[in-house]
């Protein structure tokens, strides 16, 4: 019985493992050229607040530092409602470059942040698998250094979201707000 029951937990533990392998990480990652100003241009998940709030989301700003541990603060600034709102979060390095968690002291969720693609200058493309006591979800952000991409980026990130096995309803790209605290675009 309890070699069964080590099997079956050593097998859901390969399966998670292989879970987080099948998401790429971008090859040469380098941490001190994804520092700087984002705009969150697309968001994918299929989680039940995104389902829940989607048809209100809007396009954020992050700015994203290396602390001197060379984990990632990230500070993400959107609107909510007629003001704005900033998230501060801490992603925890790994072993594996570009790789990285995050525990939401708030929900108490485990993230696993994968920096998917990147060149540094034009868009970011990360995904994270959400795990949490109700269950898991996967969410695909699209980050650019301008409020605007190419058409072919925005359907890269379609793509790669439909590849993680998300549908057209839970991917979004980001209506376009003014600067938090501004009153123009």
């Amino acid at each position: 019985m309890q070699a069964t029951l080590l099997g079956i937990l050593g097998l859901a533990l390969l399966g998670t493992l292989h879970a987080q392998d099948s998401i790429p990480v971008q090859a040469d990652f380098q941490q001190d050229k994804l520092t700087g100003r984002w705009y969150g241009i697309g968001l994918a998940s299929n989680s039940n607040w995104f389902k829940e709030k989607r048809h209100v989301m809007k396009m954020c700003t992050t700015i994203i530092s290396t602390t001197a541990e060379g984990n990632l603060e990230v500070t993400s600034t959107y609107p909510k409602g007629d003001q704005c709102v900033t998230r501060n979060s801490l992603y925890m390095k790994t072993e594996q470059p570009g790789r990285f968690s995050y525990t939401s002291p708030r929900w108490g969720s485990k993230h696993n942040i994968h920096v998917v693609e990147t060149n540094y200058e034009e868009y970011a493309l990360v995904a994270t698998q959400i795990s949490k006591s109700t269950g898991s979800s996967t969410m695909v952000l699209l980050y650019s250094r301008t409020k605007e991409l190419s058409p072919e980026r925005l359907e890269m990130f379609t793509q790669f979201s439909r590849e993680q096995g998300l549908t057209d309803d839970e991917i979004l790209i980001l209506p376009q707000t003014g600067e938090a605290g501004s009153t123009g675009r």
